[in-house]
């Protein structure tokens, strides 16, 4: 068959180096094996249903065959009223077991989804932090919304309609052998135009869904980052770039659009064709076995229903299969967070202490390129240490290194003689927490938005309950950020919703959430990456002396823009093009007139 060429492929446009994997078929035929052992029970019951209500479906034509064959044969005592009977009997065993099949299908499906997305999710938040920051928010959000809307109609309809498809085509198949065996050959007359058909269109559809898919994923993408990103396009004029950028991505997205549909187009007039054929065929073919005597005139009215009642599994069969080849795209995205092996960590390994040593450390981004250089730094126990220099200079990054979100790819950063690359991501988390200016509301209660950094020894008994002295910690916390004043303020105090669809919070009280959080989790060692970028400066000056009182004691790493920060640190290193350039107290570096003396110049005036 010929017609409509696949779009050109281009590898650097759907997808780079830093998306997610795409699941392996071994990952996503085991992770399909476990889920159908996990509903077993409710598989094999709606076999179960499917056989009784396909088994009553047959009595008709049964009964019509054997009314016809009566005729046929001259009788005088038709029996019509015990035909009529069996036959009202049989449809409303059927209609009764069919209401049972599509019940307990939806149910099915239902639940395997659920277990999907929670599946998915529990992989996501277990996946090393370093891995989601790389991939970006276009791929990871269009995997949680377009791959299960695509598979939500897949787990709730064609895993359960295939089921019942396959049993059902079966069914029918062995009721036509038993009625009349000659007939079961007539039915195989349309199998090889079917065959060559799906062949020919399965060979092709995976591949063209999976580009499909990925397309799809660098549209996501690139809007995504451009509405993200809004101001700083604006700012540097890049607008015209972005909108060539996207009108590229859907473009190439579009032109597999097409593609796949081209190859449904050449599909379904194939299933037609082969439905006209079976029934043709047990016709014709039957007509000439009633002549030659080897069937009767009632055997081929049953087997002729038969076959008719074939076209609807047959194409609940096909049609829900080529479903499935775009759920299976969007499944192998999904579990594709399983390929990634999760960095377990080295069990055995704790710190011996909170000094934080780096030694000689190179990162970057890029394979080659490298953000980081040669980077050695000492931070005893207790000491504020403020990271300051210009834009895209590393401190960030070195940040993140730091807090033991990323891996540095050569040399080593130790807390308290311990690689923080080889301890397990929970053991580090108990020592090191990282405070960015991206901060996260959760829809629920303001109190269930601070326990969320509690241990779970320290959680009260059951979820969303309240406990006195828990409360009086998370007000604790919230005093220690400033953030008390409005939160009592609130009608329902913390069992006030907060999040989407109720109470409103401000990009700043959003931000003291965060804080507060900070200090529910009580590390030893906090890294603040602009914690409070997100408040004026008078109000973040007044919450910084504030969160000073409350980590007293602990080692801080700041990374400041505002140079009071840097002020207060006992040790401030700038950082210039991926080095640090220098290291020392305000008034040290103040003197040395170096780098620092000149930021601060700038800034102080």
């Amino acid at each position: 068959m010929i017609g409509v060429a696949p779009p050109a492929y281009d590898p650097a446009a759907p997808t780079t180096a830093n998306t997610l994997p795409v699941g392996a078929p071994a990952t996503v035929r085991a992770y399909v094996t476990e889920l159908f052992r996990r509903h077993r029970r409710a598989f094999l019951i709606l076999i179960a249903v499917n056989t009784a209500a396909v088994m009553a479906s047959m009595a008709g034509p049964w009964l019509l065959g054997g009314l016809v064959e009566r005729v046929s044969d001259g009788a005088r005592e038709l029996h019509l009223e015990l035909t009529v009977s069996l036959f009202l009997v049989a449809l409303v065993i059927q209609a009764v077991f069919v209401r049972q099949v599509r019940l307990r299908g939806a149910i099915l499906g239902e639940r395997m989804l659920a277990d999907l997305r929670e599946d998915f999710l529990v992989r996501s938040v277990g996946l090393p932090p370093g891995v989601l920051e790389r991939a970006g928010t276009g791929d990871l959000l269009s995997r949680i919304t377009t791959d299960i809307d695509r598979l939500a109609n897949a787990m709730r309809e064609a895993v359960p309609q295939l089921a019942i498809g396959v049993v059902w085509a079966a069914l029918l198949m062995g009721g036509l052998v038993i009625t009349a065996p000659p007939l079961g050959a007539a039915v195989l007359v349309a199998v090889p135009l079917l065959v060559v058909g799906c062949r020919w269109y399965f060979k092709r559809a995976p591949a063209a869904y999976r580009s499909e898919a990925a397309g799809y994923a660098a549209v996501a993408a690139a809007l995504a980052e451009t509405v993200d990103a809004g101001r700083t396009v604006e700012a540097h004029r890049l607008g015209d770039r972005r909108i060539e950028l996207s009108k590229q991505r859907v473009k190439e997205w579009t032109a597999w659009e097409r593609y796949t549909l081209w190859l449904r187009s050449v599909l379904f007039p194939v299933i037609n064709v082969t439905h006209v054929t079976v029934l043709g065929s047990v016709l014709m073919l039957g007509g000439v076995f009633v002549l030659q005597g080897w069937i009767g005139v009632g055997q081929l009215t049953t087997g002729a229903l038969i076959a008719q009642m074939l076209v609807d599994p047959v194409g609940l069969i096909l049609r829900w299969y080529d479903e499935l080849q775009v759920a299976q795209v969007s499944l192998a995205r999904l579990v594709g967070v399983r390929d990634i092996e999760p960095d377990a960590g080295d069990a055995s390994l704790a710190p011996d202490g909170r000094d934080v040593h780096a030694d000689r450390v190179h990162f970057g981004y890029l394979h080659g390129v490298d953000v980081l250089r040669k980077v050695s730094l000492e931070v005893a126990p207790g000491t504020r240490l403020a990271l300051v220099g210009p834009s895209g200079a590393g401190k960030s990054t070195l940040g993140r290194l730091l807090a033991g979100i990323y891996a540095p790819r050569e040399g080593r950063i130790a807390l308290g003689g311990a690689e923080l690359s080889r301890m397990p991501a929970e053991r580090v988390r108990e020592h090191v927490a990282l405070v960015n200016q991206e901060h996260h509301v959760f829809v629920g209660s303001l109190r269930d938005n601070l326990l969320l950094a509690l241990p779970h020894s320290r959680l009260p008994s059951s979820a969303g309950a309240a406990d006195d002295a828990v409360d009086a910690e998370l007000w604790a916390a919230l005093g220690a950020v400033d953030a008390d004043g409005w939160a009592r303020a609130l009608d329902d105090g913390l069992d006030t919703e907060v999040g989407s669809g109720g109470f409103a919070l401000t990009p700043a009280q959003a931000q003291q959430i965060a804080l507060a959080r900070l200090v529910l989790a009580d590390p030893h060692t906090l890294v603040l990456d602009e914690a409070t970028s997100l408040l004026d400066p008078r109000a973040a000056r007044h919450l910084e002396r504030s969160l000073a009182r409350v980590l007293d004691g602990r080692t801080v790493v700041a990374i400041a823009h505002r140079l009071h920060t840097a002020h207060d640190a006992d040790v401030i290193a700038v950082v210039e093009n991926g080095r640090i350039s220098e290291l020392g107290s305000h008034d040290e570096l103040v003197a040395a007139q170096g780098a620092y003396a000149a930021l601060w110049r700038s800034w102080h005036g």
